[in-house]
């Protein structure tokens, strides 16, 4: 190893213990959201792991109609962080916290009661319960997590913030790894219970965790806490007070639009652009699991929620590295080859139904997630003015809503046509195209970049530099 390089790696590693050493001594509030944020990791995305295979198998939707409404819901999810976003920056983020899992709870109570109604199609008891309890959900979830992360920077520093946001992010993929791996065990012990298969059983333990968080967030983010976090930050502390106080522009008001981010176009092709590579993201829900449940051999389809959810294990164990050796570098530099780095190894799921190369492709791609995700959430909250970070969230979040919403509505056909249950299969193709429709963003976003840094860096920047 040359002296050059010894030097670099000497000077990240001494980035990361002093980042370190600033996160373990930020505030307890912290671990008022880690922890809850860790339990949602694993009901969210475990009832979203098994939810195409319910509406389709159990409730007899079929592969089309179940990726529209699971498409619905999830859009339906960031759809309603666009209006609910602000919530948190009006009322007080650990008032809403509470509320939004709690309504988080109910939801899933319904979802578990409707697995042993009466099922077959769309007007069937258990679909039009199942669609109640989602809808609740969506609620929930949209008010929860905009003042979740309105919370993170809130209750973080300049020193701590980029790490702050990694190690959520982190758990709350942990999270969706523990669902992945005790889901298999869960389903298979509630078969005789809640039949065919036991997905209604998982959906209960979820619905008993979710209770749970609601204890855990009273009992780890007290408004003592809450107050002593916000001491250690009295400038910004007083910015946001100040600003939470102030009358807020009614929705769809002059001064609504006038203060809307969209408006800046930089900032609008920048959410918008990056639609493409997050398509990889809906695919891990609307189309991994059905994939390796249909394509692979046995000791791998029998364990299809463990398969699809290997990601979040490796954004576990890699976004808080990331977020803390890149901790100074530039935002954009950090979303342009973290999506290509996402977007590439999509090409590897061309070669075939192969453990080897679904593990390859896993593991890569969460390189790249890693690399730019966390830093968007990060991007967001510092671009927006105090006492708006949620509002910022929730508007950053409506491209995702499209994503979600759009790739719905073609995975249902895309599994149909290309991987259907009892074959012929063709996933190669099928894996061409959504490779293919990844690499716009990262191609996209080299192509543009000294546009959007003639725009987004200097804010970004003077927005650190005023903490």
């Amino acid at each position: 190893m040359s002296g050059e390089t010894t030097n670099a790696v000497r000077s990240a590693l001494g980035e990361l213990g002093k980042t370190a050493r600033a996160f373990l001594a930020s505030p307890r509030a912290l671990w008022g959201l880690n922890v809850p944020y860790l339990l949602e990791g694993v009901t969210y995305f475990g009832v979203l792991t098994l939810l195409m295979k319910f509406l389709s198998e159990n409730l007899r939707l079929g592969d089309i109609t179940a990726g529209v409404v699971v498409s619905l819901f999830t859009g339906g999810v960031t759809f309603a962080m666009f209006f609910l976003g602000e919530l948190g920056d009006r009322f007080g983020t650990r008032r809403v916290l509470l509320l939004a899992i709690a309504t988080m709870a109910v939801g899933r109570l319904l979802l578990t009661g409707a697995g042993r109604l009466p099922s077959g199609g769309l007007t069937s008891p258990a679909f039009l319960v199942t669609a109640l309890g989602l809808l609740v959900v969506v609620v929930g979830f949209g008010s929860f997590q905009p003042a979740l992360f309105s919370a993170v920077k809130q209750y973080s520093d300049p020193s701590t913030s980029a790490v702050a946001f990694g190690v959520i992010y982190a758990l709350n993929n942990l999270g969706a790894f523990a669902a992945g791996f005790f889901s298999p065990m869960v389903r298979e012990a509630s078969t005789g219970a809640f039949p065919p298969n036991g997905i209604a059983g998982v959906f209960g333990l979820y619905t008993v965790l979710t209770v749970v968080a609601i204890g855990v967030t009273a009992v780890l983010l007290t408004p003592r806490l809450v107050a002593e976090a916000l001491s250690r930050r009295p400038a910004s502390a007083a910015l946001e007070a100040a600003a939470t106080s102030a009358p807020k522009p009614r929705l769809f008001s002059s001064r609504w639009f006038a203060e809307h981010p969209l408006r800046d176009g930089r900032f609008a092709f920048f959410v918008f652009i990056l639609i493409p590579v997050q398509t990889l993201f809906a695919h891990n829900w609307l189309t991994l699991p059905l994939y390796i449940d249909r394509s692979f051999v046995p000791w791998v389809s029998s364990r299809f929620e463990l398969f699809s959810n290997l990601s979040p294990l490796v954004v576990f164990l890699l976004a808080p590295l990331v977020a803390a050796l890149t901790a100074k570098k530039d935002p954009l530099d950090m979303m342009q080859w973290g999506t290509l780095v996402m977007a590439v190894p999509t090409f590897l799921l061309v070669l075939g139904p192969s453990p080897a190369a679904l593990f390859a492709y896993i593991v890569l791609m969460t390189v790249g997630e890693s690399m730019w995700q966390p830093r968007f959430y990060h991007y967001i909250t510092e671009l927006a003015p105090p006492g708006r970070a949620g509002a910022y969230v929730g508007i950053g979040q409506f491209p995702w809503f499209l994503t979600k919403f759009l790739t719905g509505l073609y995975a249902g056909w895309f599994l149909q046509r290309y991987c259907p249950a009892g074959g012929p299969l063709r996933t190669e193709r099928m894996w061409l195209i959504y490779g293919a429709i990844a690499m716009v963003t990262p191609v996209a976003l080299l192509l543009a970049r000294r546009w959007l840094r003639q725009g987004v860096a200097a804010p970004a920047a003077a927005t650190n530099g005023g903490e």
